[in-house]
C-alpha cells in the first residue's frame, strides 16, 4: 500500500489531504471520503486503505482545516470536546464543502497515481448532505455517491442537497439506521419522492436494528458488522460498476 499527504490550495487555505493507492504506480479511478463529525482520525484511514486495496486512488480531505489540525479521540472524549466537536461541524456548510472539492478536483488532476475520468464519493454522518451536493454539482466528475446514515440531505434551507436529485448523475445509495436521533422521519420519504423524479439509479437501505454510527466498529454498542459488512459490498458494487 503508497499512502501519503498532499496538501490541497483552497480558497481559506491549505486543506490536509490523505491519499492511498495500491503498490504500483498505474494511476487508477478517483474515491473521495468525506469525513463524520469526529474528523480525521485512524479509523478513518483504515478505509481509506480499504478502498484503495479495491484498487482504487482514495482521498480523505481534512474539512476542519479552516480551524487548524484539528484531532479527537473518541475513546477519551469529554463532554466539553463533544461540543468543541458540534461546534467544527456546525462550522461548514454545502457552500464551503463544494468550494473544498473544487479545489480537491484541480489537485487530483496533478497527481499521476489519480486516473482521469468517472469518480466516487463517500460521506457519513454531517457529510451524507454533502455527497449530495457535491454530486449533485460536479455532474461530469461523479458517477458514484453513497451517504451512510447521512444528515442535513433534506431541509428547509435554500441549498437542502436533496432538490438536486435531478441532476445525479450515475448511481447514489443511501444507508439509513433504525434508529437515528438525527435523522427525521420526514428524510427517507421526502428524499425518496425526490430521487423518483431524477433518471439515477439509486438505492434507499433501512438497515434493521441499527443506530446512528454503525458502519464505524470503533464506535462500540453502535457497530452492527453485519450491516456494515453489507453496505461495504454495495460500496464496492456500485464503485466497480460505475468507475471503471
Amino acid at each position: 500500500m503508497s499512502e501519503k499527504f498532499i496538501q490541497v490550495e483552497t480558497a481559506d487555505g491549505e486543506m490536509e489531504t490523505f491519499l492511498a493507492h495500491p503498490d504500483g504506480k498505474k494511476a487508477l479511478p478517483v474515491v473521495i471520503i468525506y469525513m463524520d463529525a469526529p474528523g480525521i482520525r485512524e479509523e478513518l484511514y483504515e478505509f481509506a486503505r480499504r478502498i484503495a486495496a479495491e484498487g482504487y486512488c482514495c482521498v480523505l480531505p481534512d474539512l476542519y482545516y479552516r480551524a487548524g489540525r484539528i484531532r479527537f479521540d473518541l475513546a477519551k472524549m469529554t463532554a466539553e470536546q463533544g461540543r468543541e466537536m458540534f461546534g467544527h461541524m456546525r462550522s461548514l456548510s454545502n457552500a464551503l464543502v463544494l468550494s473544498d472539492t473544487d479545489a480537491l478536483l484541480e489537485a487530483v488532476k496533478a497527481e499521476p497515481l489519480a486516473a482521469s475520468g468517472p469518480k466516487g464519493c463517500l460521506g457519513y454522518c454531517m457529510s451524507g448532505q454533502y455527497i449530495m451536493s457535491v454530486a449533485g454539482t460536479f455532474t461530469e466528475d461523479f458517477r458514484a455517491a453513497i451517504s451512510c446514515y447521512g444528515v442535513g440531505i433534506v431541509s428547509d434551507k435554500p441549498d437542502t442537497p436533496h432538490r438536486l436529485a435531478r441532476q445525479l448523475k450515475g448511481e447514489v445509495f443511501f444507508a439509513f439506521a433504525e434508529d437515528d436521533e438525527y435523522v427525521s422521519d420526514d428524510v427517507v420519504p421526502s428524499l425518496s419522492q425526490a430521487l423518483e423524479t431524477s433518471s439515477v439509479t439509486h438505492e434507499i437501505k433501512t438497515y434493521p436494528g441499527t443506530q446512528h454510527g454503525f458502519c464505524f466498529p470503533e464506535r462500540g454498542a453502535p457497530y452492527h458488522k453485519e450491516a456494515a459488512e453489507d453496505v461495504w459490498r454495495r460500496i464496492f458494487e456500485i464503485f466497480d460498476r460505475q468507475l471503471r
